[in-house]
């Protein structure tokens, strides 16, 4: 499982961020056609939404990789 902490001055992070910080997609744009084709779910569903506010306590799967989202 590979751990992506929350900016201590921010809210939340966003998914498309989330798989960039994880290392998982190398830009933006391989992220947002990730999400928009649908390989990638939070909390089990299927996410569409690159812009998905995470707040921390998430589990993001893909390509095979868990994301825990953590404050």
């Amino acid at each position: 499982m590979i751990e992506v902490k929350i900016r201590e001055e921010d809210e939340f992070i966003k998914l498309g961020q989330a798989l960039k910080k994880a290392g998982l997609v190398d830009s933006g744009v391989e992220a947002k056609l990730a999400i928009q084709e649908g390989q990638v779910t939070v909390d089990g569903a299927v996410e569409t939404q690159r812009g998905k506010k995470l707040q921390g306590g998430e589990i993001v799967f893909f390509q095979g990789e868990e994301i825990q989202i953590v404050r």
